[in-house]
C-alpha cells in the first residue's frame, strides 16, 4: 500500500515525498483512513512506529478542508507528557502543516512563556502542549480551548504514570463537547482503558504491535555482574565494541551525573539528561548526541521518554527499572523503523527479581551472560521496597497528582532478587 491509497490530499502527498517517506508504516496505514473519517481512535503504538505522522497527516487534512476563522484559534490540541516529545511532535506537524497552510506552536514549562504566548496571539491552528504549562496559560486567561475540534493524547500511559490524570480531566472539561478524540498509548493498562471509556465515543481500536511486546529486531541480553564493577564493564563494552552512539539508563539523577563523569574521565564523551537539567542543557545534550559530538547519553526514564533518535544501535540498562513496563519503553529507543538494535541490561544481585518480572511481562526468557573478569560477587537478594533515591513500586492512582507547574509536564520521576547463580550462564 502507498500513501496515495490512504485518501490524503496531493499537497500532503508532496510533503510526504519531501520528507523521504516511501510507504506507510503499519500504524499509519491503519490510522490515517480512520481519522480522515472523523472517528475516535484508541491506538496502541510505541514511539518510533511512525505514529506522529499517523495522526498529524489526517488531522491537518481535516482542518485544511474546513472553513478557517480569521484569528486562527486553536482547533487541534496534541497533549504530550514531556517537553522533548512535544518539541519533536511540533517538528513533524510543521513539516506537513506548511503544505496546507496550517500554523502550529508548542508550549511547555522550563522556559519563558513570553514567546509561546506571542505565537498563540498570532494565531495557531494546531497546539502541541504539556499539561502543566497548558493549564497555567489557561488559568492566566492567555489561552482558550473553546474552538478545539480534534484532541490527541499522545503517550497517554506515560501521562498517567507521571500523575497527570487530574490535569487531563481538567483539560477535557474545558473542551467543546463535540470533537474528535485520538488516544495513543504504548500499552493498554486498566487505567488507560478506564480513561479511554470516559471520553472516547465508539472508538476504532488500532494496534501496530501486540500489547506489551518489544520490537522483534532488538537483540536483548542480560549480563550478571558484580554491582561494584558495573561502570568498569560499561567502559569495556563501549570501548571494545567501538560503540559510537549508546543510550544508558540509570534509576536516579545523581547516578546519571556520576556515570557520565566517569565515562568522560575514561575519554568517552558523555552527557547526562534528567529532570534537574535546564531545558537548554537537555536540548544541547540531545543535539550533541544526535550529531555525534556526544558518544554516550546517560538518562533517567522521565528524561528519555519520547526521545526520537533515528537508528540508535545500543541501549544499556545500567540499572534495571523496578516497573517491568518501563523496560519495554527503554529498549524501544532502539530497533526502530525496521533497523536492528541491541539492548543490554547489567544485573546486580538485587536486580535478579526485576529480570524475572520483565520476562513474565514479555512472555520470554532473556539470555543470561557472565563476562570473564566481571563475575558476580555480590549476593542475589530480593530488592528493597524503597531504596534511597528510588521510588517504591507504583500503585494505581485514579485521582492523579497535582501538576508541577515549573516542570510543564516533566514531573521528576527517577524511574527509578532471589535466585540461583547457576542460572546466570551463557556466552563467555
Amino acid at each position: 500500500m502507498s500513501f496515495k491509497d490512504l485518501g490524503l490530499s496531493q499537497a500532503l502527498l508532496n510533503a510526504i515525498e519531501r520528507k523521504g517517506y516511501e510507504t506507510p508504516s503499519p500504524i499509519q496505514e491503519k490510522c490515517i483512513p480512520v481519522v480522515l473519517e472523523g472517528k475516535d481512535v484508541l491506538a496502541s503504538a510505541q514511539t518510533g512506529t511512525g505514529k506522529t505522522a499517523g495522526f498529524a497527516l489526517p488531522l491537518l487534512q481535516q482542518l485544511a478542508q474546513r472553513p478557517q476563522k480569521h484569528n486562527r484559534p486553536v482547533r487541534a490540541l496534541i497533549l504530550t507528557p514531556t517537553r522533548e516529545l512535544a518539541a519533536q511532535v511540533l517538528e513533524d506537524v510543521n513539516d506537513f502543516g506548511k503544505a496546507v497552510d496550517m500554523r502550529a506552536a508548542v508550549i511547555f514549562g522550563g522556559v519563558s512563556q513570553v514567546p509561546q504566548v506571542k505565537a498563540i496571539r498570532n494565531g495557531v491552528d494546531v497546539l502541541v502542549a504539556t499539561p502543566g504549562r497548558l493549564l497555567d496559560l489557561i488559568d492566566q486567561r492567555l489561552l482558550s480551548l473553546s474552538n478545539v475540534e480534534i484532541l490527541v493524547l499522545d503517550e497517554a500511559d506515560r501521562m498517567l504514570d507521571m500523575g497527570f490524570l487530574r490535569d487531563i480531566k481538567r483539560v477535557l472539561a474545558l473542551l467543546p463537547e463535540r470533537r474528535q478524540n485520538l488516544l495513543f498509548s504504548a500499552t493498554f493498562s486498566k487505567d488507560i482503558k478506564k480513561l479511554a471509556q470516559s471520553f472516547l465515543h465508539n472508538p476504532v481500536m488500532v494496534e501496530a504491535t501486540p500489547e506489551n511486546t518489544t520490537v522483534e529486531k532488538i537483540e536483548q541480553r542480560t549480563i550478571r555482574v558484580d554491582k561494584a564493577k558495573k561502570t568498569e564493564l560499561t567502559i569495556k563494552l563501549i570501548a571494545e565494541g567501538k560503540w559510537q552512539q549508546v543510550l544508558i539508563f540509570t534509576r536516579t539523577k545523581h547516578g546519571a551525573n556520576r556515570l557520565a563523569e566517569k565515562l568522560d574521565k575514561a575519554k568517552i564523551s558523555s552527557a547526562a539528561i534528567h529532570g534537574n537539567k535546564t531545558q537548554n542543557a537537555r536540548t544541547k545534550a540531545l543535539a550533541g548526541f544526535k550529531n555525534g559530538n556526544v558518544r554516550v547519553l546517560v538518562a533517567t526514564d522521565i528524561a528519555a521518554r519520547g526521545l526520537d533518535i533515528p537508528l540508535l544501535p545500543h541501549v544499556v540498562n545500567y540499572e534495571l527499572p523496578n516497573i517491568p513496563e518501563d523496560y519495554v519503553h527503554r529498549i524501544g529507543r532502539t530497533g526502530r523503523a525496521g533497523a536492528s538494535g541491541e539492548a543490554i541490561s547489567l544485573v546486580g544481585g538485587d536486580e535478579v527479581d526485576y529480570v524475572k518480572a520483565i520476562e513474565k511481562l514479555l512472555g520470554e526468557k532473556l539470555s543470561r551472560d557472565i563476562i570473564p573478569g566481571f563475575e558476580p560477587l555480590d549476593p542475589e537478594t530480593a530488592p528493597e521496597k524503597k531504596q534511597q533515591g528510588q521510588r517504591p513500586p507504583r500503585k494505581p492512582n485514579p485521582s492523579g497528582n497535582p501538576r508541577n507547574k515549573n516542570a510543564g509536564g516533566s514531573a521528576n520521576r527517577n524511574g527509578g532478587g532471589g535466585g540461583n547463580k547457576n542460572k546466570w550462564r551463557g556466552r563467555r
